[in-house]
């Protein structure tokens, strides 16, 4: 019998936080039950099992991403909102070590939850990419080259990749400034390596 007052809400918040504790690939229903003090049986009127837990605890972590990409880009224009979604980005993956690898997962077409929450996220990013003039295949390709670089240092950042003697924090400013530049003076589509090939 499950416990009173749990629901798929209180089951993948708490997923969340012991995903932050012991990391995304170490979360288990079984971990998770115990967390909850419920048999894994129990779990399983929840959540439909590891992979269905994984879909929603991906919705709930891309969701609190793109809510604070864009309110730290809001009222901001071109580098100065790029610079500010950068952070909050980097920020969302320090402070939840477990759950940010959740919103690499691609969003599932039959998760309207899922689907929304990629939704917004994408749309932070194109609103500060509109700012600098890019829209349709040119936003398409920078929002690639802008999750590749941030994703790219946080993660390497959360494993311990940098162990050259430097701040990490400027490198990463760095990066972001380096975005800035590219994305100023970004290629129309069609035009680059095509040309010169």
């Amino acid at each position: 019998m499950p416990r009173v007052g749990l629901n798929q809400q209180i089951v993948v918040r708490e997923a969340a936080r012991l995903a932050d504790e012991v990391g995304f690939q170490q979360l288990t229903l079984a971990a998770l039950a115990s967390r909850l003090g419920v048999a894994l049986p129990s779990l399983y009127k929840h959540v439909r099992g590891a992979d269905a837990l994984a879909q929603k605890l991906s919705a709930l972590a891309t969701a609190e991403l793109a809510t604070e990409m864009t309110t730290a880009a809001a009222g901001r224009a071109g580098g100065e909102a790029l610079r500010a979604m950068a952070d909050a980005y980097r920020d969302y993956a320090r402070r939840h070590p477990g759950r940010y690898p959740a919103t690499q997962r691609v969003p599932d077409p039959t998760d309207p939850e899922h689907v929304e929450a990629g939704t917004r996220a994408v749309g932070a990013v194109y609103a500060v990419l509109r700012g600098y003039g890019l829209t349709d295949d040119d936003a398409v390709d920078a929002t690639r080259a802008l999750r590749s670089a941030l994703h790219g240092f946080v993660a390497l950042e959360a494993a311990g990749g940098f162990g050259l003697p430097r701040e990490v924090d400027r490198s990463y400013h760095q990066l972001v400034a380096g975005l800035d530049i590219a994305f100023r003076s970004w290629p129309s589509a069609g035009a680059g390596l095509a040309r010169s090939a």
